[in-house]
């Protein structure tokens, strides 16, 4: 009988897609914000696109979170990143986004990558985590907030990876709270099993750290260094002490899908162009109606600002 988590994987795999795309133009709608600064989350949810886009987010988190019942987390955590996919191929035939040559490659690379994984896992469920494991969440979730006190002063495109590698790094800390949690069987011990306080926690301060990632150029390269920094923990931590399996004989696949996937995802936060530009103050492009408004420091001027759904009179905020 085949795996329910199959079918939640998949779905997953669309809904971050879609909360990608959505997020990053209500992102680039809002004035860039210089210190981590909680605030930033309330403008963003007065924007109806990034409501729909953490909709769809909060959609993907539950069925990644049902996926990990099941499937191993090199898998769970790994697919994420083919969300890029579908959030490039919208961002061009709805945005009217500018993908380089270099970036449709890495893609494709990455589809071949997941299909390894996916041919490769073995479905089986976790294994408890024991109060080392807790505190050490614990203890990596105040790690994670100091340094993105400081990643915040960091501008362009190494803004948008090292915000972006945090918050891969918050949500990783997140999937492996997540993959135990998954396996309780009652509404009681869920509530009352500590994980799922650590699990919030991570996962808070990982939206936070991927706005102010998405504010700072692109879509792609924040979303790759999220998506890089946040497998290899996660995996290493599932098969070390979460029982993750592979099917006998295709160590090598996942192997291989997993290096090719994350060469990938490694190579988007290179050559990912920025995708949409910003207002550094909202009074300075409503002063002047009808100027174009200026190019962030993020990137050049090949995208135009219709590619983000950014209005040239009057930039909201």
């Amino acid at each position: 009988m085949v795996s329910s988590g199959w079918c939640f994987l998949a779905s997953m795999i669309f809904a971050y897609g879609i909360a990608n795309l959505l997020q990053s133009v209500a992102a680039a709608r809002t004035t860039v914000h210089h210190s981590f600064d909680p605030g930033l989350l309330l403008r963003l949810a007065g924007h109806r696109t990034y409501l729909i886009g953490l909709g769809c987010q909060v959609g993907g988190f539950v069925l990644a979170f049902l996926a990990r019942r099941d499937l191993p987390l090199f898998l769970v955590q790994a697919s994420m990143a083919a969300g890029l996919g579908v959030t490039a191929v919208l961002g061009v035939l709805l945005l009217r986004w500018r993908l380089p040559a270099a970036e449709v490659v890495l893609l494709a690379l990455l589809v071949v990558g997941i299909t390894g994984l996916v041919l490769s896992a073995r479905p089986a469920p976790s294994r408890q985590l024991g109060t080392a494991g807790l505190v050490t969440l614990a203890v990596t979730f105040g790690v994670i907030a100091l340094l993105g006190f400081f990643a915040v002063r960091l501008h362009g495109a190494p803004g948008s990876v090292a915000l972006g590698s945090l918050a891969g790094l918050a949500f990783s800390a997140a999937a492996v709270a997540a993959r135990p949690l998954a396996s309780t069987h009652s509404a009681e011990e869920f509530l009352g099993e500590p994980l799922l306080y650590l699990l919030v926690a991570h996962s808070v301060v990982g939206q936070l750290l991927l706005g102010l990632a998405m504010q700072r150029g692109s879509t792609t390269a924040a979303v790759a260094a999220m998506d890089a920094a946040g497998a290899v923990p996660a995996a290493v931590v599932g098969l070390l002490l979460l029982g993750d399996q592979i099917w006998p004989g295709r160590e090598w696949l996942a192997g291989f899908g997993f290096l090719v996937t994350l060469t990938a995802v490694l190579g988007l936060t290179r050559y990912a162009e920025p995708q949409h530009q910003h207002a550094v103050t909202a009074g300075r492009d409503r002063a002047v109606v009808g100027r174009p408004p200026r190019l962030g420091a993020t990137g050049p001027a090949t995208v135009q600002a219709a590619s983000t759904g950014v209005r040239q009179r009057a930039t909201r905020s």
